[in-house]
């Protein structure tokens, strides 16, 4: 496996009628990044952006990268729900979801 792919992707879901995006790289994260919009970029887009940019240099594993864009898209309300109630290996007891 390509050290920057996610060994799951994120599922992004902007809204019904839209389908969901999946995104299993860091590229394919940093893509997504560099598109959002320039005034909604805040401190958890900064942290992902950097946290991707990191692991492109190899300072930082592809996994590590995932976790802080699912984080982003989880403050942003683009995970999809299927993926906010099981995000990776943490136990059921930790994992919270924000409802729309």
């Amino acid at each position: 496996m390509n050290y920057l792919h996610f060994f799951s992707p994120v599922r992004i879901s902007r809204g019904q009628g839209h389908p969901v995006e999946e995104i299993d790289s860091v590229a394919e994260a940093m893509m997504f990044l560099r598109k959002w919009p320039t005034g909604r970029r805040g401190p958890v887009y900064q942290c992902a952006l950097n946290c991707c940019a990191a692991a492109l240099s190899g300072q930082m594993s592809a996994e590590e990268a995932r976790k802080a864009f699912t984080g982003f898209a989880r403050i942003t309300r683009l995970l999809d729900d299927d993926m906010a109630l099981s995000v990776g290996s943490e136990p059921a007891g930790r994992v919270y979801a924000l409802r729309r």
